[in-house]
C-alpha cells in the first residue's frame, strides 16, 4: 500500500495571517484532493490538501525528485512568487504536514543539550546583512553567508510503524512520523545527490536558477509505548488551590461568624418587647430588589452568559470524556457552535425571567436584544476581520457560503429557540421576600475603595491570578497547534473560574454592603 502525505496551511508566530500550501510556489499534486472539512476546521482556517509526496510502505527511498521550480527575473509572475517565498522565509512560516492523521514532527537539539520537537518545520532561514543568523540558521553553522536566504528543499522522513502479526494475517500500524529539513543545491537533474552546498536565494539576483525539491524516506519498526507522564505545572495548580482555599475561608468566616452573629442578634431584639429600629445591613433590605437603571442590558447579558456557560460546560465535559478527540480535527469548535445554537431557549428564559423580576414590561424588546445583540456584535466583528483576510489572501478567510450558513443557523434555529424561552420566562412571576421602599435610600459620597472601579479590578485580579499560568499554556498550545493535552487544563480552568468568581462576588457584595451601612 501507499502512504500518502497531506499538507495543511502554513503559519508563523511572527504573522497572524496563515496561507494555504498552494499559495507558495511549492510542488503541487497533479491529482489534487481536498478531504471534507467540518465547520470547526473551516472556522479555524485549516486547509488540508493532498501533496505529491507518496511513499510505498516499508520501502526506503533516497534523494527522490518531486519537482523542479524555475525562476527568472524577466518573468514578472516568477519574480512575484520568489518574492513571496522570501517573505515566508523572513517571517519564519512553518509547514504542517500530516501522515495517517498524525502531525509530522521536527526534532532538533537546543543549545542546552535538550531535544525540542514541534509539529511544524520552517520553509527556510536567512542571514541578515550584518551577519546575524535568524531562526533555523542558528542550528546550521554551514549557513554563513550574509544577506542570503536558505531554502529547505529536501526532507529526510522517518516513519515508525508497529507490526502486529496476530489475527487477520498481520497488519502494520503507523505510530509516528518525523523529518529533518535540509538545504541542497542540486547540480543536475540526471543524477541527484543530496549533499553538497545549501540552496541559496540571494536578496537581489539577475540570473535564472532552478530549485529542485527532493526527499528521502525510511521506515523503522518499533513497539507501541505508553504515554510518558506529562510535566504538569504543579506550582500553578497549587497556587490556584491556595487562592481558592483563601477565598473559601473568607466566605466561611462571613457566613459562620458575621452573618450568623447578626442574625442571632436580630432574633433576640425582635423577640424582646422594646424592639428598636433596624440598624446595620438590615437597613438595606428595602432596596435590595430595586430595579437597576440598565435592567434591560443586565437581563440580556445574563441570558447570553447563561447560554455560553452551559455551552462551555457541556463541550469541556464531552472533551474530557474523549468524545472530542484532537485527532478528530475541528470537532471541538463544531460541538461548541452547534451547542450554542441549540441553547437559545435557556438564554431567552433566563433573560426574560430576570427582566420580568426587575419589573420590566417590554419583554419582546428583551427577546430581540437577547437573540441579536451579542451574536450580532460577534458576527459583525467576524465579517470585518474576514474582509481583511480576503483582501490579504489568507487561508483563514471564511468563504461566503460558510458565512451564509452560520447566519442561517443563527436566524433559523437560535432566534426561534430564544423566543420560545423568552415566551415562557415572561409568564413566570417572582414574589419578592421583602417589600421595596418607594423612596430609595440616599447614598453618600464613597471613598475610592468603595467605588465600582476598585471592585472591578479586585473582582478580575483574583480569578486571573488563579488561572493565568494555565491560561498561558492553553493559548500557547492553541497558537502552536499542540492541542493534545489541552482539554484537561481547559476543564480545570473552567471549574477554578466558576469557584473564584462566585466567591469573589460574595466577598465584594458583603464588602460594599458593609461600607454603605457604615456611611
Amino acid at each position: 500500500s501507499t502512504v500518502a502525505l497531506f499538507v495543511n496551511r502554513l503559519d508563523s508566530v511572527e504573522s497572524v495571517l496563515p496561507y494555504e500550501y498552494n499559495t507558495f510556489d511549492f510542488c503541487k499534486d497533479s491529482e489534487k484532493r481536498n478531504p471534507s472539512e467540518n465547520l470547526g476546521q473551516v472556522l479555524f482556517g485549516e486547509r488540508i490538501s493532498s501533496s505529491p509526496y507518496k511513499f510505498p510502505f516499508n520501502r526506503t527511498g533516497t534523494c527522490i525528485k518531486v519537482c523542479v521550480k524555475s525562476y527568472d527575473t524577466a518573468n514578472d509572475d516568477q519574480e512575484k512568487k520568489l518574492a513571496f517565498l522570501r517573505k515566508g522565509i523572513r517571517l519564519n512560516y512553518q509547514h504542517h504536514w500530516i501522515i495517517d492523521n498524525m502531525p509530522v514532527i521536527w526534532c532538533r537539539n537546543t543549545g542546552d543539550g535538550t531535544k525540542c520537537c514541534t509539529p511544524g518545520f520552517p520553509i527556510g532561514c536567512f542571514i541578515t546583512k550584518s551577519g546575524e543568523s535568524k531562526h533555523a540558521c542558528l542550528i546550521h553553522p554551514e549557513f554563513n553567508k550574509s544577506n542570503i536566504y536558505f531554502l529547505f528543499n529536501h526532507v529526510d522522513i522517518t516513519i515508525a510503524y508497529h507490526e502486529d502479526s496476530g489475527r487477520n494475517g498481520g497488519f502494520a500500524r503507523l505510530v509516528s512520523a518525523r523529518l529533518e529539513p535540509q538545504s541542497y543545491k542540486h547540480s543536475g537533474e540526471g543524477r541527484l545527490a543530496c549533499n553538497g552546498p545549501p540552496m541559496e536565494i540571494p536578496e537581489e539576483h539577475t540570473e535564472k536558477f532552478n530549485v529542485t525539491y527532493t526527499y528521502s524516506v525510511q521506515f523503522e519498526r518499533t513497539i507501541l509505548k505508553g504515554i510518558s507522564v506529562l510535566n504538569l505545572p504543579h506550582f500553578s495548580i497549587m497556587n490556584s488551590f491556595v487562592i481558592i482555599l483563601f477565598l473559601s475561608g473568607m466566605v466561611a468566616i462571613i457566613i459562620l461568624r458575621t452573618l450568623h452573629r447578626d442574625i442571632i442578634r436580630y432574633n433576640e431584639m425582635s423577640s424582646s418587647e422594646d424592639a428598636q429600629e433596624d440598624f446595620g445591613w438590615k437597613l438595606l433590605h428595602g432596596d435590595v430588589f430595586r430595579p437597576p437603571r440598565s435592567r434591560m442590558l443586565l437581563s440580556v447579558f445574563l441570558g447570553q452568559g447563561t447560554q455560553v456557560l452551559i455551552m462551555t460546560f457541556i463541550t469541556l465535559f464531552l472533551a474530557c470524556l474523549g468524545f472530542l478527540s484532537p485527532s478528530n480535527r475541528g470537532a471541538l469548535m463544531t460541538c461548541a457552535v452547534v451547542l450554542w445554537v441549540l441553547l437559545g431557549t435557556p438564554a431567552g428564559y433566563v433573560s426574560a425571567r430576570m427582566y420580568k423580576t426587575l419589573k420590566g414590561v417590554k419583554w419582546k424588546t428583551n427577546f430581540l436584544l437577547t437573540a441579536l445583540l451579542c451574536p450580532g456584535v460577534v458576527f459583525a466583528d467576524l465579517f470585518f476581520m474576514n474582509v481583511i483576510l480576503w483582501v490579504e489572501g489568507s487561508s483563514a478567510a471564511i468563504s461566503f457560503g460558510t458565512l451564509i450558513g452560520i447566519l442561517a443557523m443563527w436566524c433559523g434555529i437560535s432566534v426561534p429557540l430564544t423566543f420560545v424561552g423568552a415566551y415562557f420566562g415572561a409568564k413566570k412571576k417572582f414574589r419578592f421576600p421583602v417589600c421595596t421602599n418607594q423612596i430609595p435610600r440616599h447614598i453618600p459620597q464613597q471613598s475610592f475603595f468603595t467605588k465600582s472601579l476598585f471592585g472591578i479590578m479586585i473582582g478580575g485580579i483574583l480569578p486571573f491570578g488563579c488561572v493565568f499560568i494555565q491560561l498561558f499554556l492553553i493559548l500557547n498550545s492553541i497558537w502552536s497547534h499542540q492541542m493534545y493535552f489541552m482539554f484537561g487544563f481547559l476543564f480545570l480552568v473552567f471549574i477554578i473560574l466558576l469557584i473564584t468568581c462566585s466567591e469573589a462576588a460574595v466577598l465584594l457584595c458583603y464588602f460594599y454592603l458593609c461600607a454603605e451601612v457604615k456611611t
